[in-house]
Parts: structure tokens; C-alpha cells; sequence
């Protein structure tokens, strides 16, 4: 017997909580991958790269499970394994890792965004999917339908290619806030487009039983850790100024020089800079600005006129 499904059992509840996961998550891999590439060229860049990853990655996964807190099957009640939830967490971060540090080190060309976009997407798709399967529905089996988990793939590798470009275009906050958004629409609609898949026969006519409590109450516990580790991850891009705004104009810009003319001692031209070298001789008495001041020996005074020794 085919199954009754209700995928909004709280209405636009867990789908607006799961989408706001999904975008919070989303912005702050961005700020952390842009952060890694125009600040850091060396030893912190990896760290940099696992922070964004790992705030993309449970941001999605995060995401994913909230949306299930609204899932339901009449007359049959759902659960989760613990195992099998945790492992689609840890499928989510390495394979998003994967294409961010591909993207990363090798630059947004395209080679790097068809591999990091392919890879990623596909490991986001596998997350859903693992998740999906720790899901048990008492009383019944679970079947999905090719064509529509087949564009649920799509969508999520289109949607990783573009989130990779955009996490390394340099552009500011505002930039990395609207592609956040963009991309919390591509993940909210991949899972929902995953779930169109799903199709529920009931072994046996069941009585109907409150079971959306039985999935709430299990989910909520394994969110802890992962909504936790965004808190962290929030954090550190706020105390991180360089971070939120990047570097400003006097501090990017490579430092000036300052060149002074001194005019002094009859040395006209003589050019000092910060650094205390000086460069650049003239005569002064080749001007005529300082005639005035050239001295004057007086008739019979031997002992001004240059080059005479003063007898004594």
C-alpha cells in the first residue's frame, strides 16, 4: 500500500530554518575561503580552507535534517540511526573540503571548477542520500524514483560548481551575503528535490500514531555538534576584522616615499628621502637667486682670499 507523505509537518517552519542553516553556512565558507586567498599565501591557508569547508559542509548537512524534522508518514513512524547520521556528516565535509582546496590551490580556472564542482556535488548528493537511508519507516520500504534523483544530482553539482566560483571571487562582503543566498536556494531545493524521489509502501494497513515526535526527538541531540561548531566558525570570522571588511586602502597600498628638496650651505637640489641617503648635487652658486648671499672679500685682506696662508 502506497504511503501518505507530508514533508511540511510544521509548515514553512523547518524549511525557513533550514534554508536560513543552509545560507548561514554558505556565507561564512565564502568569507573564509576569500579570506584564505588574499591574506594568506602559505602556511595558514589550509586552515583557513578546513574552516570554510567545515562550515559548508554542516551547514548543508545541518540543513538537511532540520527539513526532516518536518517529514512524516501517516500511520507509520520514522527514526534515524545515530551511525549512519553522523557518517553522512563526515561524507559532507570531506567531499566539500575536496573542492575547496582544489579550487584553493589551483585557482578558479576551469579544469578546477569542473572537478572541485563534480566531486563536490556528487558528495553532497551521496550526504543526502546516506542520510536518507539512516531514516527507518516502521512497517515499510522505501523505493525512489531514477529520473528525479537523477536532476536532484544535477542540481547539486551545478550548484557546488557555482558556490566554488563564487567562493573565489574577490569581491567584498556584500558580494559573498548575496551569493550566500543564491546558494541556500540551490541546496534547499536539491533536498527537496531529493525527497520528490522518495516513495513509501506500507507492508500493512497501520493506525495512525503521533510519529513526528519520534524523529524530533532523535534529530534534535545530533544538531547540537554541528550547529555548535557554526557558532565557533561565526565567531572567529567576527573577531576577525581583516575577515569581514579586508584590508583597507593605507594598509594594501605599498608604502610611499617622501622626497624633500633642502636648500642649504650653498648645496641647492639636494634631495633626502625617509630612509636618510642623500642624492642629487647642485652648485647653488650657479643661481642667481643666491647672489646676494655669495660672500665678499675685502680689498687687501689676504687672509679671506681663498688658498692664502696666514703669516705670522
Amino acid at each position: 500500500m502506497e504511503g501518505t507523505i507530508d514533508g511540511f509537518t510544521y509548515g514553512a517552519v523547518t524549511p525557513a530554518v533550514g534554508y536560513a542553516m543552509a545560507y548561514f553556512g554558505s556565507a561564512l565558507g565564502l568569507r573564509c575561503t576569500t579570506r584564505s586567498l588574499r591574506f594568506d599565501r602559505s602556511r595558514r591557508r589550509p586552515a583557513w580552507l578546513a574552516l570554510g569547508a567545515g562550515a559548508i559542509g554542516s551547514g548543508i548537512w545541518t540543513m538537511h535534517f532540520i527539513a526532516m524534522m518536518g517529514f512524516s508518514v501517516v500511520g507509520a513512524p520514522v527514526e534515524f540511526e545515530w551511525t549512519k547520521t553522523y557518517a553522512s556528516l563526515a561524507v559532507a565535509i570531506a567531499v566539500v573540503s575536496v573542492g575547496v582546496f582544489i579550487v584553493g590551490f589551483q585557482g578558479p580556472t576551469v579544469p578546477a571548477l569542473l572537478a572541485g564542482g563534480v566531486i563536490t556535488g556528487l558528495g553532497v548528493g551521496g550526504m543526502h542520500y546516506l542520510g536518507m537511508a539512516a531514516m527507518t519507516v516502521r512497517g515499510a520500504s522505501l523505493d525512489y524514483e531514477t529520473s528525479t534523483v537523477a536532476l536532484s544530482l544535477v542540481i547539486a553539482v551545478v550548484a557546488a560548481t557555482a558556490a566554488l566560483w563564487a567562493a573565489v571571487q574577490d569581491k567584498g562582503l556584500a558580494w559573498s551575503l548575496g551569493a550566500s543566498l543564491i546558494m541556500g536556494v540551490a541546496v534547499t531545493g536539491m533536498h527537496y528535490t531529493g525527497m520528490a524521489a522518495l516513495e513509501v509502501h506500507l507492508h500493512s494497513a497501520g493506525t495512525p500514531a503521533y510519529i513526528t515526535s519520534s524523529s524530533f526527538d532523535m534529530l534534535v541531540p545530533m544538531l547540537i555538534g554541528p550547529l555548535a561548531f557554526l557558532v565557533i566558525a561565526g565567531a572567529i570570522v567576527m573577531f576577525d576584522p581583516l575577515m569581514v571588511m579586508g584590508p583597507t586602502d593605507r594598509a594594501s597600498s605599498p608604502p610611499e616615499r617622501l622626497s624633500v628638496d633642502v636648500p642649504s650651505l650653498g648645496l641647492r637640489g639636494r634631495t633626502t628621502d625617509t630612509s636618510g641617503h642623500a642624492s642629487g648635487y647642485r652648485n647653488a652658486y650657479a643661481d642667481d637667486r643666491f647672489s646676494a648671499f655669495r660672500p665678499t672679500t675685502p680689498p687687501g685682506d689676504e687672509r679671506a682670499r681663498p688658498g692664502s696662508r696666514r703669516r705670522t
